[in-house]
């Protein structure tokens, strides 16, 4: 599991703008985000960490990597 900590994902719009460029990274990949706590957790397919990092920062939020509980 990758998690990632997105302070500038405020809203649903937010939500479903990260799980779409998730999942055009890695169309089978598992995602769960939590809006109050602004986490995204990615089981990933197929894409690296850094190819999911990218595909949130490139859909315009500021992913932080977290570190696996």
């Amino acid at each position: 599991m990758i998690a990632f900590q997105v302070d500038d994902m405020t809203c649903g719009h937010c939500v479903s703008t990260i799980t779409r460029a998730l999942k055009e990274a890695d169309s089978a990949a598992e995602v769960r985000i939590d809006l109050p706590t602004h986490r995204v957790e990615i089981t990933p397919a197929t894409a690296s960490a850094e190819a999911l990092a990218a595909a949130i920062a490139d859909a315009g939020y500021t992913p932080v990597p977290l570190q696996a509980a």
